[in-house]
């Protein structure tokens, strides 16, 4: 028997990692990825006007009152000061395209919210990037709403710009001729509202990395596998197959490498897995884009790379001294 008043009841308390807090928050995080997306989001809104400031504005909003209202209706504390939605909600409608429909980026932040983040317990225990989730559903489900150069040139605004790799998909090589690094850098191309400047989604990737927010590990080897991929593809048949610049300057690989590849609950968390991580989903981006039926693979490629993720953290260097 044990008598529960010599019990130091104290030794038997446990609490959940982190173990150590440096006074970093979450919100300031948040509002650090939402600093770093702004160059991107207002380029878009330039090019677009009012119809972007709707669409992100709606989507914000939107997801916003998904996380509200699924918090309060599972009697849970409500968690939307840490901006985590917001952000949620901002990413998703700089990948959407400025025709669309509000119904569409509604049900987006209902996905991305409630089926991609909180169903799995909330921040932190997503096993796959909330947007990218959504994102993926709505090309499946209504594949000719992303259709960018069909849902831009039929609008009620003058934007004669194309899309490089609808083009590159339909017409071959010849069709992006006219492309550069310098026009794709500075968001010449039609596209999400916030995905087409490239410059910008580079600053902010650099601000990221510097203030910590992000593993530049994940961001570079995306990067680097989506350039070799496409270097080989283009070095077989470069009549068919477009160099790297139009791979990863064009499309979503850029907010893809920054801003989606990088999220913390559905990504590697040791410098080797990670390193594969982001190859892997710079390799499938290619091969999707060139032999799959989607025009851009980046979003189902870091789908495909969160499955993985368990398994490659798992991957760790010999202890030094361990015996064989």
């Amino acid at each position: 028997m044990v008598d529960n008043n010599m019990v130091d009841t104290n030794k038997f308390i446990v609490s959940h990692a982190p173990f150590w807090h440096d006074g970093s928050k979450i919100s300031t995080r948040n509002y650090n990825i939402a600093l770093a997306a702004l160059p991107a989001i207002l380029l878009g809104i330039i090019f677009y006007g009012m119809p972007a400031v709707g669409v992100i504005s709606l989507s914000i909003s939107s997801a916003i009152i998904w996380e509200f209202v699924f918090r309060r209706v599972t009697k849970r504390s409500n968690t939307i000061g840490d901006g985590s939605a917001a952000i949620i909600g901002m990413l998703f409608g700089m990948l959407l395209p400025a025709t669309a429909p509000w119904w569409l980026v509604i049900l987006g932040t209902f996905v991305a919210v409630v089926i991609g983040k909180q169903i799995y317990g909330g921040i932190g225990a997503n096993p796959f990037n909330p947007v990218v989730v959504a994102i993926a559903i709505l090309m499946i489900s209504w594949k000719d709403l992303f259709d960018f150069n069909e849902a831009l040139m039929n609008y009620d605004f003058d934007f004669a710009m194309v899309y490089p790799l609808a083009a590159l998909k339909h017409f071959g090589v010849s069709a992006v001729d006219s492309f550069n690094a310098g026009d794709l850098l500075m968001g010449k191309q039609s596209g999400g509202i916030g995905s087409t400047f490239g410059l910008g989604l580079i600053a902010g990737g650099i601000y990221l990395i510097i203030r910590g927010i992000i593993r530049w590990e994940i961001a570079l080897s995306f990067l680097a596998g989506v350039f070799i991929t496409a270097l080989i593809f283009n070095m077989t048949d470069s009549a068919r197959y477009a160099g790297p610049v139009i791979h990863l300057f064009a499309g979503y690989t850029l907010i893809g490498a920054f801003f989606l590849a990088t999220e913390d609950s559905s990504s590697p968390v040791n410098f080797i897995p990670m390193l594969i991580y982001g190859v892997g989903a710079g390799f499938l981006t290619v091969l999707i884009r060139n032999i799959g039926v989607y025009v851009d693979g980046v979003i189902f490629a870091i789908l495909i790379m969160n499955l993985t993720s368990p398994l490659l953290d798992k991957i760790k260097p010999k202890a030094i001294g361990k015996a064989a």
